[in-house]
């Protein structure tokens, strides 16, 4: 009778668990219970902890997302004409910077242009598009250039740039890292540099 009682315990164990495992089945005769021994409980954990990664995948992926979204939200924002110009607009006075290229600032800004260095003086007219340029600079690069409109025929170019320049006999090199702020009018079909300020934001990274 044990042995047949063993037997049918087995069948079901084997339909529960799913998986073909010798589980044996101790009989308590003093209170009449049967009482699963260890692998029966160690397959029952076994699909606990299936059960378990597979909710936990299903939330991770839930969150993450598939690749397809990712690629669409990661896309960069498509420019409208204006931010192209501007930019373009920027990045051009950025090389004539480099150079300290006379014609092309007197051909690009405005007559009342005005100038706020970063050691945080204004200046203005001549003295403004003397100090735009620099032939010691090294390095001048952009990032995160960003265009803001500022009425009919006006934009705000504002970006951060990574600026070296060979340190002077007196003074050390400038900040390092500057962010720049450029307003540009429109005046007839071109634009016209009328104001610049540069900020350091990071004092003391050489």
């Amino acid at each position: 009778m044990k042995k047949r009682l063993n037997r049918t315990l087995v069948i079901t164990a084997d339909k529960m668990f799913g998986e073909r495992a010798r589980v044996s089945i101790a009989v308590d005769t003093r209170i009449g219970i049967l009482r699963p021994r260890k692998p029966v409980r160690f397959a029952h954990r076994l699909a606990s902890l299936r059960m378990i990664i597979l909710m936990l995948l299903c939330m991770i992926f839930g969150f993450v997302g598939s690749p397809w979204t990712l690629a669409q939200s990661a896309a960069p924002k498509e420019l409208s004409p204006l931010e192209q110009s501007l930019i373009a607009g920027e990045k051009n006075l950025l090389q004539a910077k480099k150079k300290d290229d006379g014609a092309f600032f007197k051909r690009t800004v405005t007559g009342d242009f005005s100038l706020v260095g970063v050691d945080g003086q204004l200046l203005q007219g001549q003295e403004a598009v003397d100090n735009l340029g620099d032939s010691s600079l090294t390095e001048l690069t952009p990032y995160n250039m960003k265009v803001v409109p500022a009425g009919e025929g006006s934009a705000i170019v504002t970006y951060d740039a990574i600026v070296r320049e060979a340190p002077e006999e007196d003074q050390g090199p400038p900040p390092r890292y500057q962010h720049f702020t450029s307003v540009w009018v429109k005046q007839g079909d071109a634009w016209k540099l009328k104001f610049q300020q540069a900020t350091a934001t990071h004092w003391g990274d050489w």
